[in-house]
């Protein structure tokens, strides 16, 4: 195991040991016995979910939160869930993942290149977690910047984590006199604690904006690829 492996699992316990923010505390948990919850209740993960994936990663993908009875079930993050099934089916075409289904932690995905992760740890009602909650997990997200250090591309997905990013840390915008307003596909120089990264964004694969059309595959991938081009 190499030492960015091992500081990423020991991190990853620190993470789903956290209870910091009673209200996500009281959510996830009360999710195993919620009307909509999946399967058995006692086989819920119900705590907060660090990221996962290649541990000599170049491309970070930054997601808003887990969800209830997603990665709050599963125990992974995007895993579980439509929001998941978009993100991965779009990492395998593009040759970042093995496979495009993410059921559970032993459907046997696994990342290329690539390190998935999130602002927020835990699931919050509605999806909808606050800025304070988005403040305390910051540690966590510059934590794992921090040794993932073959990172070049880091992808926010939504405004959320885009805010989570420039906001709380751990990036800082390159020339610019103030931060930009999120747009989906925007692509930015920053820098991090061990250098530069670029920025590039796309609204969140969310079940809403999928649904809507405000986001379709052939956007995410135009996107994706134009985050990739900055890896070779």
């Amino acid at each position: 195991m190499s030492p960015a492996s091992e500081k990423l699992e020991d991190l990853a316990v620190e993470i789903s040991n956290c209870r910091a923010c009673a209200r996500l505390v009281a959510w996830r948990e009360a999710a195993r016995d919620h009307p909509r919850s999946v399967g058995d209740p006692s086989r819920y993960w119900a705590r907060p979910v660090p990221g996962f994936g290649d541990a000599d990663a170049e491309l970070l993908v930054v997601g808003l939160a887990p969800a209830a009875h997603g990665a709050n079930r599963t125990g992974r993050m995007f895993t579980g869930d439509r929001s998941g099934d978009f993100l991965f089916a779009a990492l395998h075409r593009a040759g970042l993942a093995n496979q495009a289904e993410s059921s559970s932690l032993a459907d046997g995905l696994t990342l290329t290149r690539t390190y998935v992760t999130a602002a927020v740890r835990c699931a919050p009602p509605d999806n909808q977690p606050t800025n304070e909650e988005r403040t305390c997990c910051a540690p966590f997200l510059a934590r794992e910047l921090a040794i993932l250090r073959h990172v070049r591309v880091v992808f926010a997905l939504g405004a959320f984590a885009f805010e989570a990013l420039l906001r709380d840390g751990p990036l800082r915008l390159e020339g610019a006199p103030r931060r930009p307003k999120f747009a989906h596909g925007l692509e930015l120089q920053a820098t991090s604690a061990f250098g530069e990264v670029t920025l590039v964004t796309s609204y969140h694969p969310s079940q809403r904006n999928v649904f809507t059309g405000l986001l379709t595959p052939g956007m995410f991938d135009q996107v994706l690829q134009g985050a990739i081009a900055h890896l070779d």
